[in-house]
């Protein structure tokens, strides 16, 4: 147990004074749970609100001893929660296997990941945790429940994207598929024209496409397109883009931190996510935000944040632009819609961010977003409440499985009473 201060990876957020618990065993997770009046999960911090922060304390399952198993007649792995993605993914690639689609960063923990919709990019992938079969959960009574997508149809789309709400997630079952290669090239030099001319076709040129721009006048900016490894490169150019050397999203900042571009073939795991696991992508000297809107949308929201470009381009990194299939999970980002996200790494100073986010947020208004639950947003809990037709029923399952709010803490609290 630990009770020093803490904070989250990019260090905006504080949280309250309290233990952290490391349970070893998942009978250590349901005596802490049962013997707690407060208690908030908390997975490896990559979090810009307080979403993770606890009224009394935290839990995290990064100590958890769970080991992971494969099963190649169902094809699915059965991991802990608290592990990072780039600890399971080479263990899969490694037994021949792959998950559907990886974040930017694969630094994050599993449940961390699911929980929030986090999600990576392509037109017919879809988020990280549609990849959920099944899910073990630790609720506040101290009971090990384990729900199945087969089995309870009535219930499994609303906890898999739990905000941690509904207890702790102590494991999680994924459909995996058979491993696979991925190439990746960057191109230059997209026009503003071209991006809306040719929207679709551009985000459809890959298994995964990312466009990141700074929103300056003159140029959209670059795209990094993502193919398996046995499908034939881009010819030439993309609608005036130009191939380019390896680059890093940030201007200025070493290529080297990123994954292999220039179409080097490497697993699934070494291209899907924008950085390699052995090096932090940076410092947390940084803030984020994410909006999806739905792809018939697409085109409009981002006309209506150019007319903004002077007020956000001063304190952006990098923005970025990616696709996301549409699901079934009832607080996903994606649900029901195919979306574009449209995600803004700032510069870390949060009065500035949150003025600006004030702005953004009142021009997609008309294009029904939904903020990314982990990041930095001030749509008002009624907006969020109403962008999510499931969102009553979710209401009634934290209710049902947490009557005491064991798990509840100021984020929640602001969302649901």
């Amino acid at each position: 147990m630990t009770t020093t201060q803490r904070t989250n990876w990019a260090g905006n957020v504080t949280y309250r004074p309290g233990a952290l618990h490391r349970p070893r065993t998942i009978a250590q997770v349901q005596e802490l749970v049962a013997a707690s009046e407060a208690i908030r999960p908390v997975g490896t911090g990559h979090s810009f609100n307080d979403i993770a922060d606890g009224r009394a304390a935290q839990l995290s399952l990064d100590a958890l001893e769970q080991p992971t198993l494969v099963d190649r007649e169902s094809t699915t792995v059965t991991v802990g929660a608290g592990l990072r993605y780039a600890q399971l993914t080479a263990d899969l690639d490694a037994a021949g296997l792959a998950l559907h689609n990886l974040g930017s960063l694969p630094h994050i923990s599993v449940a961390g990941a699911c929980a929030t919709g986090t999600h990576g990019s392509g037109d017919a992938n879809g988020n990280l945790a549609t990849a959920v079969s099944a899910i073990d959960l630790v609720t506040a009574d101290g009971q090990l429940r384990t729900l199945r997508r087969d089995r309870d149809s009535d219930r499994f789309p609303g906890v898999v994207v739990g905000l941690g709400a509904l207890g702790v997630v102590v494991r999680l079952t994924l459909d995996v598929v058979p491993t696979f290669g991925v190439r990746q090239w960057v191109y230059s030099g997209l026009s503003w024209s071209a991006l809306h001319a040719h929207l679709d076709e551009i985000f459809a040129s890959g298994y995964s496409v990312s466009v990141f721009t700074r929103w300056h006048s003159a140029e959209a900016g670059t795209v990094w397109i993502k193919r398996r490894e046995h499908d034939p490169r881009p010819d030439g150019d993309l609608f005036g883009a130009r191939p380019s050397g390896p680059s890093h999203p940030v201007p200025g900042m070493p290529p080297e931190n990123c994954t292999l571009q220039d179409g080097i073939a490497g697993a699934w795991h070494e291209r899907l996510p924008h950085f390699r696991a052995e090096f932090l992508p940076s410092s947390g000297q940084e803030l984020q935000s994410e909006y999806l809107v739905p792809r018939e949308h697409a085109s409009a929201a981002l006309t209506a944040l150019f007319a903004l470009r002077e007020q956000i381009a001063p304190l952006l990194q990098v923005c970025e632009l990616r696709t996301v299939a549409q699901d079934d999970l009832w607080l996903s980002p994606s649900y029901g819609r195919d979306v574009l996200g449209i995600h803004f790494t700032w510069i870390d100073d949060e009065a500035a961010v949150l003025r600006v986010l004030r702005e953004v947020e009142a021009a997609l208004a008309p294009f029904s977003p939904r903020p990314h639950w982990g990041k930095l947003f001030v749509t008002p809990p009624e907006q969020v409440r109403a962008a999510y037709p499931r969102f009553e029923d979710f209401a009634a399952l934290v209710r049902e499985l947490d009557p005491r709010q064991t798990f509840g803490n100021a984020f929640l609290d602001r969302l649901l009473h």
